[in-house]
């Protein structure tokens, strides 16, 4: 007998929670804010199934472009034939989190901002470009003896 294709086949250990998590949401997931241009992480939550993304968005990085009551709508890409579309798709706020893989990039902004204050302050030019780590300084290396290293002598095994 041929198996189904069904929207949640071969979900079993995608949409299970993780060990010692399981049961009711956390009112925590609810009182979360949600903001138009956040990026959100859309994880599916196998124990509500309202509002459940398909099992391919599940893992997916998105940014948001509506807010709802209950849920949230997501822009995420999504590769076909080749190119990428961005998809929109509406999803429960019990399936997205925020994501942080901005997190890098925003404190770097900061620090680069208060980088450019405290030079304007000086006085002087400052550049906030990442460089990339350069050539090791040149250095004559002088060991203290020198070694020979002879081969070593060739006996029979038998």
């Amino acid at each position: 007998m041929v198996h189904s294709h069904g929207v949640r086949a071969r979900t079993r250990d995608l949409f299970a929670k993780p060990y010692k998590k399981h049961g009711a949401v956390p009112f925590s997931k609810y009182f979360q804010t949600h903001k138009v241009g956040d990026y959100v992480d859309v994880i599916a939550d196998g124990s509500i199934h309202k509002g459940m993304p398909h099992k391919f968005y599940h893992g997916k990085t998105g940014r948001i472009f509506n807010v709802t009551a209950s849920a949230v709508g997501v822009v995420v890409n999504k590769k076909v034939n080749g190119r990428i579309i961005p998809k929109r798709i509406h999803v429960r706020i019990e399936h997205v989190r925020k994501s942080r893989s901005r997190l890098a990039f925003v404190e770097r902004v900061k620090a680069n901002d208060a980088k450019k204050v405290a030079a304007k302050k000086e006085g002087k030019k400052i550049s906030v470009k990442r460089e990339p780590v350069g050539p090791s300084d040149a250095h004559v290396v002088a060991p203290e003896e020198v070694t020979v290293i002879n081969p070593l002598k060739f006996r029979e095994l038998y």
